[in-house]
């Protein structure tokens, strides 16, 4: 999900599922969730608090507690299906449309069908501004890469890239072995082997700044299988080095948008967290890019090296000063 927030997601399966488990000790609900029973808690009164206008806690989501144990007792229709928004058909269609013309789908017949029945309830979607049609949210360059990537799928052919790496902050030229088109939590990918690295490695559409067909065929080795990607792009070993911080209000989107191997409320408003990362100019760059909304707490060498960044960088900004007066 990610752009996307894990708790809204989180919150909206609260209530169908505390509805098929009356009476379930919150304790059993935080481990299926995943999350302490503290923070299933917090979710718990943030959705009792969901009101109308004008009104008190409970006229939407009305909850029951007895001692460690919840209960909802009125549901404001949630047991029904949830339709979808007009943003979120667009995101669907776009991520089959994708799959429909990927090489190899087993079953490309029921994509297609699935594709005509979401446009067909599209016209019901709110609200009434989004357009669901073909690459509506995708832009004309990744559009273009897209086409020229499918081409050299289809051809069976090996493509020339030119790639922007964001963890290193560098375009680099290679030459790859296309394997698949795959859409991963909104971003479209193509998943090849880079002879440059020699392995597998995927490649958002939107990052890559040029591609070119080639005369020779696609030979990926034997060996090189496709990515796991059901638990995210990113999923970091558990020899990734970790950095532990703590997140002002400003920066809780972290928490959110990168996966955390560990959360918790802090009593003055902040909250720790523990994340694993492979590079470590981009966690490098990523803090520096917070200011003073995150502290590192550790490592000491990470933190010593976004302090020395900083001075580093204010020291090449001084003569943008003005140090004039008067």
């Amino acid at each position: 999900m990610s752009g996307a927030d894990r708790r809204l997601p989180r919150l909206l399966a609260l209530v169908p599922y505390l509805l098929a488990r009356p009476g379930i000790p919150i304790a059993e609900a935080a481990r299926d969730f995943g999350v302490t029973a503290k923070q299933l808690r917090k979710d718990l009164e943030l959705l009792w608090m969901c009101g109308l206008p004008g009104y008190g806690p409970g006229d939407l989501i009305d909850l029951s507690f007895d001692s460690d144990t919840v209960t909802v007792t009125y549901d404001a229709g949630m047991r029904r299906p949830l339709r979808l928004t007009g943003g979120e058909a667009t995101a669907l269609l776009i991520a089959l449309r994708a799959l429909a013309n990927t090489p190899g789908v087993f079953d490309a017949d029921a994509v297609h069908r699935a594709i005509a029945k979401i446009e067909s309830a599209a016209g019901a979607a709110e609200p009434a501004g989004v357009v669901v049609g073909p690459g509506i949210s995708e832009a004309e360059t990744t559009a273009r890469i897209r086409e020229s990537v499918q081409h050299g799928l289809a051809r069976g052919r090996a493509l020339w890239l030119r790639y922007y790496t964001a963890s290193r902050d560098e375009v680099s030229e290679r030459t790859v072995d296309p394997m698949r088109l795959l859409v991963v939590e909104g971003q479209a990918y193509l998943e090849a082997w880079c002879r440059n690295a020699e392995g597998v490695r995927l490649f958002r559409l939107d990052r890559i700044d040029g591609v070119d067909v080639l005369d020779e065929p696609a030979d990926p080795p034997p060996h090189a299988a496709p990515t796991d990607v059901s638990a995210g792009v990113f999923q970091p070993g558990a020899h990734s080095a970790a950095v532990e911080l703590r997140l002002r209000p400003e920066a809780r989107w972290m928490a959110e948008y990168y996966p955390m191997e560990e959360t918790e409320e802090l009593a003055d408003g902040l909250l720790r967290v523990r994340m694993r990362y492979s590079d470590e100019s981009w966690i490098v760059r990523l803090l520096l890019g917070q200011g003073g909304d995150v502290l590192i707490d550790g490592p000491p060498e990470l933190a010593d090296r976004v302090r020395q960044r900083a001075v580093d960088a204010l020291r090449r900004a001084s003569h943008l000063v003005d140090t004039s007066t008067g």
